[in-house]
């Protein structure tokens, strides 16, 4: 079976950023996906598209096409209330900001008692990052994956 649209998608991947590794799901279990359904990079799915199980594939992005241009004016002041993933926040560390539109990844600039300035540009923002991909399974997804608009089991979503 080839990917197309409305493929179930089981994959490894190793991100890396000039050669340097920056994650991986080697070690753990493959990730799965939706095919056509934007959940992924979209030239990254384009890469995908017509593959079949065993296929490896490298995909090098510029930051326009992963994680965003750098942007000199994403500096934010919030409450540090509103930060999740450590008790105690220090200059350069990852956090997760709350907001109206869900869950954002910031870098943290300066920490006060109450108050925060937080870099709101992704982690890798500006950054040209390469996905190594290998196609683990495939399979059609079913008609509630398809409504629900993901893949559904073990490395989707499970409801």
């Amino acid at each position: 079976m080839q990917i197309q649209e409305n493929s179930v998608v089981q994959f490894h991947y190793t991100l890396s950023e000039n050669g340097t590794e920056l994650e991986s799901s080697r070690k753990g279990s493959p990730l799965l996906y939706l095919h056509g359904h934007n959940q992924m990079f979209p030239k990254v799915e384009a890469e995908l598209t017509g593959k079949t199980v065993g296929d490896k594939v490298q995909v090098t992005l510029a930051p326009a096409d992963a994680y965003g241009e750098l942007l000199t004016d994403a500096i934010e002041s919030v409450q540090v209330k509103h930060l999740s993933g450590a008790k105690k926040w220090k200059p350069g560390m990852i956090a997760w900001l709350r907001t109206e539109q869900g869950e954002r990844q910031v870098t943290v600039v300066k920490v006060g008692m109450f108050k925060a300035e937080v870099d709101t540009n992704h982690p890798l923002a500006g950054k040209t990052v390469s996905f190594d991909l290998e196609v683990i399974k495939i399979r059609e997804a079913t008609a509630d994956e398809i409504a629900h608009g993901h893949a559904h089991g073990e490395g989707g979503h499970n409801h």
